[in-house]
């Protein structure tokens, strides 16, 4: 068997360089992290020394966009600030990177790999986000909307002024279902519930994802329905309907049907673990996280 070319003689500088790069971060996918509502980078240094404690060499970026107050700025508007921030990570990883991304910054995640035809998403970790929507009185919508309650926040969220929120743009009353559909400028899209040009674009650039990894529990206190998180919600009587059982996954209008036939949807369910602890709980992230982030 003859030798390859590129074997023969000495080795050059630049193989050398790649085989000690190869060797010290033992192959590791970067692993970028979109951060939830009402919270910035800082929240996510927990997160960060687990992946690379297990994973050492692992290049870890917490995307520092819509921090805090500013991620009350409209979904679409955030969508596009980061596919900015992380484009340029994805174009200097060939083999791909991984997406991590908690509570509202899940759908953001969702929203970037729908309209980035180009991505090279390896495994999209959603960790207790709503990916079917919002409905409930959480601690975040008191404070947001004071006096409000969630029978009658979709006045506000339903409104040309409401959709300028971010919660808003994901706001999902199942009594009110017209409205939602009439008004939805983010999740109705997204999921596929309001036809539009995009739609087949949308599913084709969702599907080059290899892993949707879907994180929730029944303790979590803010997701309402915590069922959300799985793409469960509720209907008209607040029973919960199952994602196999939702139109949008039976239709397969935004390649999840697909993506589940295809055995590349995973489900983790934890108790006892509260909303903002989801990212700081090392047996989360050892049972649901660490083995997606090779």
């Amino acid at each position: 068997m003859r030798t390859p070319p590129f074997l023969r003689g000495p080795a050059s500088p630049l193989l050398l360089l790649l085989l000690l790069t190869a060797v010290c971060n033992g192959g590791y996918r970067p692993v970028i992290i979109v951060h939830g509502i009402l919270d910035g980078p800082k929240q996510f240094k927990m997160l960060s020394l687990f992946i690379t404690k297990e994973h050492p060499g692992t290049e870890v970026s917490v995307i520092d966009l819509f921090d805090h107050l500013s991620s009350l700025e409209p979904m679409w508007k955030q969508v596009y600030g980061f596919r900015k921030a992380i484009y340029p990570i994805m174009q200097k990883a060939p083999d791909g990177i991984h997406l991590l991304c908690f509570s509202q910054g899940g759908l953001l995640c969702r929203a970037l790999l729908s309209t980035t035809p180009d991505h090279n998403v390896h495994s999209f970790i959603s960790l207790s986000s709503p990916q079917a929507g919002q409905y409930g009185d959480s601690d975040y919508l008191r404070w947001m909307f004071p006096g409000s309650l969630k029978q009658t926040i979709f006045r506000i969220c339903y409104s040309t002024v409401g959709q300028k929120v971010s919660i808003c743009d994901y706001w999902n009353d199942p009594h009110h279902r017209s409205r939602y559909l009439q008004s939805s400028k983010f999740l109705a899209l997204l999921n596929g519930e309001k036809p539009h040009n995009d739609m087949k674009a949308w599913r084709e650039n969702f599907l080059r994802i290899k892993k949707f990894v879907l994180i929730g529990g029944p303790d979590d206190g803010v997701i309402t329905p915590w069922q959300s998180s799985h793409f469960g919600f509720y209907d008209s009587n607040e029973q919960i309907v199952k994602m196999r059982n939702q139109e949008f996954y039976m239709n397969d209008t935004f390649g999840l049907k697909t993506l589940d036939a295809r055995g590349d949807v995973s489900f983790c369910v934890h108790s006892g673990v509260k909303h903002v602890y989801w990212h700081k709980n090392h047996t989360v992230f050892s049972s649901c996280i660490e083995k997606w982030l090779t």
